[in-house]
C-alpha cells in the first residue's frame, strides 16, 4: 500500500479534524434511538437553525452526490431544467447522477470564471410555457466554485432575485461554502438564507468531517415530505448520531470557521510563495483552498511521482493544487521547494 505523502491533491485527502473524531467517539456510548431520533441529532439540528436561521430545514446524509441530487429532486419535476456552470460538480463529476434521479436535463452554461450572472442565463430561458421545451426551474452555483472563485453577497442575491421573478429557485453546492464565508468574512446565514438560496448542499467532509453532508431548506414548504426523498434515495442512515456528532462538533465553537480559515491561508501561502517561479503560470485568483496552475506537461509528471494532484484540464496544462484544515507551513515549504527543483531542471 502506497502511502501518499501530505500533498495537495484535495481536501478529501485529509484527516479528521481531532475534535470531530472526539465527538464521534463520545457518541461511540450506550444505546440511542436509531434514524435520526437521538440526542445527537436534535442538537446538531438546533445548531443548524442557530447558523442558518429558525425557519430552515436541515436533513443529513451520507456524501455530496446525494446532497446535490436529493436537493435537487426534492424540488423539481422531470420536465424541468437546471441551468448550472459547464465546470460544475454536477455536470461533470456526479456520473450522470443528478439527470438520472431527478429526471431533469442539465443546462451547462461556460463561464470563464467558474460564475454564473444574470447575463450568462437570461439567454437559456427560452422556450418557457413551450410543451416541446424542458422548463428550467433552477439555477444551481457551487460556493465557492470549482475553480476556487467566491460569489459576493451581491451576485447571490442578484442571482436569486432573477430566479424568483422567473418561477425559478436557487440551489447551492456548498461542499466548500465554509471557505467562501471566510473569504467574504461573513456568516454561514449572509450568503444564504439573506441572500435568497432556497437549497444549500452543506459540505462536512471537505472542512473536516469523517463523513456527512446536510442539505437545508430556506423554505419549509420545499421541505415536505423530503423525507420519504431521502429514504427512497438510500440516504437514511440508521446510526444517524454519527453523523449528527460530527455537525454538533463542527458548529460549535467557530470549528468550521477555523478549519476554513486556516485552508485558505495555506493556500494563500502556497500562491504566494510559488510566484515568481519560472515557467508556472497561476490561472485564477485565489479566493479560497484551491490554487489553478499551468505548469509543462513535463514537470506534472515529475512532480506526481513525490506528490498526487489531479490535472484539471489536459489540453491547456492545468493542474488543480489544493489546501485543507491540516495542510502545515512545512507541507507547503516542502512541496514549494521541490516544484522549483523540477522546474529548474
Amino acid at each position: 500500500m502506497r502511502i501518499l505523502k501530505r500533498g495537495f491533491a484535495s481536501d478529501n485527502n485529509a484527516t479528521v479534524h481531532p475534535a470531530i473524531m472526539k465527538a464521534i467517539q463520545r457518541a461511540n456510548s450506550g444505546h440511542t434511538v436509531a434514524y435520526g431520533d437521538d440526542p445527537y441529532t436534535q442538537s446538531a439540528l438546533g445548531l443548524f437553525k442557530k447558523h442558518f436561521g429558525d425557519n430552515s430545514e436541515t436533513f443529513f446524509v451520507f456524501n455530496g452526490t446525494a446532497a446535490n441530487v436529493l436537493g435537487i429532486s426534492a424540488i423539481t419535476r422531470p420536465h424541468n431544467a437546471v441551468i448550472c456552470t459547464e465546470s460544475s460538480h454536477i455536470n461533470v463529476d456526479e456520473c450522470g447522477a443528478p439527470e438520472k434521479f431527478s429526471g431533469c436535463k442539465l443546462i451547462p452554461v461556460k463561464t470563464g470564471d467558474g460564475k454564473l450572472t444574470v447575463e450568462l442565463i437570461r439567454p437559456k430561458l427560452e422556450g418557457i410555457g413551450f410543451e416541446h421545451h424542458v422548463q428550467p426551474k433552477v439555477i444551481s452555483i457551487t460556493q465557492a466554485t470549482e475553480i476556487g472563485t467566491v460569489y459576493s453577497v451581491d451576485e447571490l442575491r442578484r442571482l436569486a432575485d432573477f430566479a424568483h421573478r422567473n418561477g425559478m429557485l436557487l440551489h447551492v453546492d456548498g461542499a466548500r461554502i465554509a471557505n467562501a464565508a471566510a473569504n467574504l468574512g461573513v456568516g454561514l446565514k449572509e450568503i444564504t438564507a439573506d441572500a435568497g438560496v432556497d437549497v444549500l448542499s452543506f459540505g462536512g467532509t471537505k472542512n473536516g468531517m469523517m463523513y456527512g453532508e446536510a442539505i437545508v431548506f430556506f423554505n419549509p414548504g420545499l421541505a415536505k415530505d423530503f423525507k420519504y426523498t431521502r429514504k427512497q434515495g438510500m440516504q437514511l442512515a440508521s446510526k444517524m448520531r454519527f453523523i449528527s456528532a460530527q455537525f454538533e462538533a463542527l458548529l460549535s465553537n467557530d470549528l468550521w470557521l477555523k478549519n476554513a480559515r486556516h485552508a485558505n491561508r495555506m493556500a494563500q501561502m502556497l500562491s504566494s510563495q510559488l510566484e515568481g517561479i519560472s515557467g508556472l503560470e497561476i490561472i485564477h485568483p485565489v479566493k479560497a483552498n484551491g490554487i489553478f496552475v499551468k505548469i509543462p506537461k513535463a514537470a506534472i509528471k515529475q512532480i506526481q511521482r513525490e506528490y498526487f494532484f489531479y490535472v484539471w484540464d489536459e489540453a491547456s496544462s492545468i493542474v488543480r493544487w489544493m489546501t485543507s484544515f491540516d495542510t502545515t507551513i512545512s507541507d507547503v515549504k516542502s512541496f514549494v521547494s521541490y516544484v522549483r527543483s523540477v522546474l529548474a531542471r
